[in-house]
């Protein structure tokens, strides 16, 4: 591993995690061979920093994208009270 990479991966642990910057270590090590590099470089600290999330970025992703998630179709207090009536009224049938 380079000394520029070494230091980014430094950087990236400061302000996330040092597990997270462990586990960037050997996913950049693994990225390496596939561009046919013999050392891990800064491109392939960048390159699994991209692909992999830390735990902020991961809790981010829902905040910025939970309209598109069912879960955030909460029933108001009619549509629970219909729906209750319709099965009722369906089972009775």
């Amino acid at each position: 591993m380079n000394e520029e990479a070494k230091q980014l991966l430094t950087l990236i642990g400061r302000d996330t995690s040092l597990r997270y910057a462990i586990h960037l270590i050997t996913a950049a090590s693994l990225s390496c061979p596939k561009r046919k590099g013999k050392v891990v470089e800064v491109e392939d600290t960048q390159r699994v920093n991209r692909l992999f999330l830390d735990v902020r970025r991961s809790m981010q992703y829902p905040v910025e994208y939970q309209v598109q998630y069912m879960i955030s179709e909460v029933p108001s207090q009619s549509d629970e009270t219909a729906g209750g009536d319709e099965h009722v009224d369906a089972m009775q049938n």
